[in-house]
């Protein structure tokens, strides 16, 4: 299985010991799931995370850091789809149809005008990912 996940989602999972958290860690430890990722989506994920209206400790981003760029997938960045709802979200688009995900994983409901534009990957929340990969009895308590 492969997936996107979007900044607003890891952003979940830094700053809160929540579902977030919990889906994205199984996701990493889990051989079967390849979380994508291109070289603006990395460089997005880890520049957010260390803003500092977070708040998030040196030692917590060091660790999400390091997760990220030795337990994701790095893809070869593919042409931008035309996404003016929110220009910045179109790496997220490009990477997710560019190399076949089967997930896009969000929070952000602008992404609700893409499904027409990447049909083939699912855009879908945290919890129904959760839900579809068979994790409500370990995951959703």
């Amino acid at each position: 299985m492969r997936v996107v996940v979007d900044t607003n989602v890891l952003v979940s999972a830094v700053i809160r010991d929540r579902l977030p958290e919990r889906v994205l860690r199984w996701c990493l430890g889990n051989d079967s799931v390849r979380w994508l990722v291109s070289p603006a989506i990395l460089a997005e994920y880890l520049e957010v995370i260390r803003r500092p209206r977070f708040s998030v400790p040196v030692e917590l981003i060091d660790w999400w850091a390091t997760l990220l760029t030795t337990d994701t997938v790095m893809t070869a960045p593919v042409p931008l789809p035309h996404f003016p709802r929110d220009r910045k979200d179109a790496i997220f688009l490009a990477c997710a149809e560019g190399h076949g995900a089967d997930f896009l994983i969000t929070g952000d409901a602008d992404f609700s005008e893409a499904r027409q534009l990447i049909p083939a990957v699912k855009i879908v929340s945290v919890r129904e990912f959760a839900e579809v990969a068979g994790l409500e009895g370990r995951l959703l308590r």
